[in-house]
């Protein structure tokens, strides 16, 4: 038999005193962080979603008041006018404005995590001095543009073109499904600079909402997140300087596979934010609702619903501070963003459905909240990539 190494008292000693000392608990400041994002979401946001929502209507006099808070600076530095916080505070924010209203949720995320991450991560430092105190405070919304009419999961495939005439760029495509793309300041483009070289012949450029041939149109008729700006981007001999480039030429494609990473931590806070509404809700109509001479809850098969759902939240928000945790400590964490991305809409999915269930007939029209969350939630199973480029993502990591 070989000679293990023996559990001798000290090692027992540490491995109790470790066990001991982990902390599920928020810190303070993260918990301040939550308590007020809370509050604001309660006051400033609920009693106008679903209005918003029937209406919808982008509620931009809400953007002021989230740039007081620092809510759309929430990761760029305190030199451009940001509250340089870290990746939980993010998750904690988006999860927060997401538990009353998706599509707030949606447009803090895609704000702080694609436009303005981009641009304070690669952007010239002439770039961030002119974008980011804007975006930071809210006196613009930034929006990122690498979707296409033909190009989704398959992102590398975008036809958009960038053609360089001396000391400017020429642009030409179609953007598609871009979040805060008719109101957006400035919009991060990606287009094919060189033709032939694959996703090493993409570049990134940051294009100013009304730029001469840079036209967004509104798209209506979504099924959830209505009074989130959604936007079809045409851009038809849009003309840049090269000092509008962000980043390396070439090397736009690789960045924005950077942004992402971050970007699924979000839409998992998003998802988690969505269940915890429609959860919250489901327990109170179940204690409220009475059939058969007691209240629904003291039923079996709701309370299992129930159970599983508070069972799912949980594992999900572990899963996403853990993606959190490893990106704060600089470490790799691609597969655990996309780990939580994938457990947490597909959870969030089922805990919204069952919450309409519960609720029968009333969780069926928009007099419950727990509607648009049903219908907030599903894009989260397709926004930042598919569950199914996830598991793609995962498998590929764990096959190498």
């Amino acid at each position: 038999m070989p000679n293990y190494p023996r559990l001798t008292d000290r090692m027992v000693l540490f491995m109790i005193s470790f066990v001991a000392t982990m902390d599920f608990e928020l810190s303070p400041t993260h918990r301040a962080i939550r308590d007020t994002a809370r509050e604001f979401a309660r006051a400033e946001i609920a009693p106008h979603a679903q209005a918003w929502s029937r209406a919808e209507r982008f509620p931009v006099e809400l953007i002021p008041k989230l740039g007081d808070l620092g809510f759309l600076g929430i990761q760029i530095d305190p030199e451009y006018g940001g509250a340089g916080l870290d990746t939980l505070a993010y998750a904690i924010i988006v999860e927060e404005m997401s538990r009353v209203d998706g599509s707030v949720g949606i447009t803090v995320a895609s704000h702080n995590g694609l436009g303005s991450s981009h641009l304070a991560n690669f952007a010239s430092e002439t770039l961030r001095a002119r974008y980011l105190p804007k975006l930071a405070t809210g006196e613009w919304l930034g929006a990122w543009a690498l979707t296409e009419p033909g190009s989704g999961s398959d992102a590398a495939g975008l036809l958009t073109r960038a053609e360089r005439r001396n000391e400017r760029w020429v642009l030409n495509g179609t953007k598609m499904f871009i979040t805060q793309g008719s109101v957006a300041g400035v919009c991060v483009v990606l287009a094919l600079s060189e033709p032939g070289f694959g996703h090493r012949g993409i570049t990134a450029f940051a294009v100013e909402g009304g730029t001469p041939g840079f036209a967004p149109t509104k798209l209506e008729g979504k099924l959830g997140c209505r009074a989130s700006d959604t936007a079809e981007l045409a851009l038809t001999d849009v003309e840049l300087l090269d000092e509008q480039r962000v980043g390396v030429e070439g090397e736009g494609f690789i960045n924005a596979m950077q942004i992402l990473d971050k970007g699924r931590i979000s839409i998992a806070a998003m998802a988690l934010g969505l269940g915890e509404g429609a959860f919250e809700a489901a327990v109170r109509y179940a204690k409220e609702r009475k059939q058969f001479g007691h209240p629904i809850g003291d039923f079996q098969g709701l309370q299992w619903m129930l159970a599983d759902a508070r069972t799912e939240l949980d594992a999900a928000r572990l899963l996403i501070y853990r993606a959190c945790a490893l990106a704060d400590a600089g470490k790799p964490y691609a597969q655990e963003a996309s780990i939580a991305k994938l457990y947490a809409s597909e959870v969030a999915h089922r805990v919204c459905d069952n919450a309409v269930q519960i609720h029968g007939g009333y969780g069926y029209i928009d007099d419950f909240p727990v509607e648009r969350h049903l219908r907030d939630v599903r894009v989260c199973r397709i926004g930042e990539g598919t569950s199914e480029v996830q598991r793609r993502i995962i498998a590929r990591t764990i096959l190498g």
